[in-house]
């Protein structure tokens, strides 16, 4: 059965909950599907404090939140993720969850399986702001590895009350999404999105630091990971 991650950035159930749901109307019964709530699922700010990056994400004082989050974001066929635009960017309460993750950026340890991985992210504004905020989860996706990515960025002008949006607008978003939804769930998953060029630059360019950061310092934590997934050589994450 397909697996779907779903990441809200925030717990209202106001017209960015609305367009998610509309998004994943279609595939309720053929997907099972996680859903995470921010910040009731992440509630901790980062403390800056690099277990993470020093190789002991486990022992990170939020992994009781951290641990069941990446566990799904690895075995999701379909990554989802959902915010309105505060101030022009996404909310704080996903900016908390993103910054868990820094270590799983390429210049430090990403895990292979997300460069096979596909991902939507849905966002709303009043006026503007919209594309900012995509591109705070984008930002993260993509240095993650992830390289199939759509946004679907709705702008309502008027409202931010689902109910008193133009009926002529609801219905506007909402094909969008559920067209977008139906060619989601009529992908072979099976078979792996192609590799943007983009992303395989960001990989060699990191691979040339992580070579050099290891001949200063073989037992540098990121370039052992490095060299056992076999990225300093000919292996590639995203094949095979």
């Amino acid at each position: 059965m397909m697996k779907i991650a779903v990441f809200n950035a925030t717990e209202k159930h106001g017209v960015t909950y609305r367009l998610k749901e509309i998004f994943l109307e279609s595939f309720r019964d053929e997907a099972e599907i996680t859903e995470f709530y921010f910040p009731k699922d992440c509630p901790s700010f980062c403390a800056g404090c690099t277990i993470c990056f020093r190789g002991d994400e486990k022992k990170c004082k939020d992994a009781q939140y951290t641990q069941k989050i990446q566990k799904a974001l690895l075995e999701a066929d379909l990554l989802v993720f959902a915010s309105p635009a505060y101030v022009f960017h996404t909310t704080g309460a996903m900016k908390t969850m993103l910054d868990h993750f820094g270590y799983r950026w390429m210049p430090h340890r990403p895990a292979k399986e997300m460069f096979s991985k596909r991902a939507v992210i849905i966002t709303q504004c009043l006026g503007a702001g919209d594309r900012s905020t995509a591109k705070d989860i984008k930002d993260s996706l993509s240095w993650w590895g992830v390289s199939f990515i759509k946004e679907y960025r709705f702008k309502l002008m008027s409202e931010i009350e689902w109910d008193k949006i133009d009926e002529k607008k609801r219905n506007k978003m909402s094909s969008k999404l559920t067209a977008a939804a139906n060619k989601f769930k009529n992908t072979d998953y099976n078979k792996r999105p192609h590799t943007k060029t983009v992303t395989k630059i960001k990989f060699y360019m990191v691979r040339m630091l992580q070579t050099d950061l290891g001949k200063k310092n073989p037992e540098y934590t990121d370039f052992k990971y490095w060299k056992e997934n076999g990225w300093l050589g000919k292996t590639r994450p995203w094949k095979g």
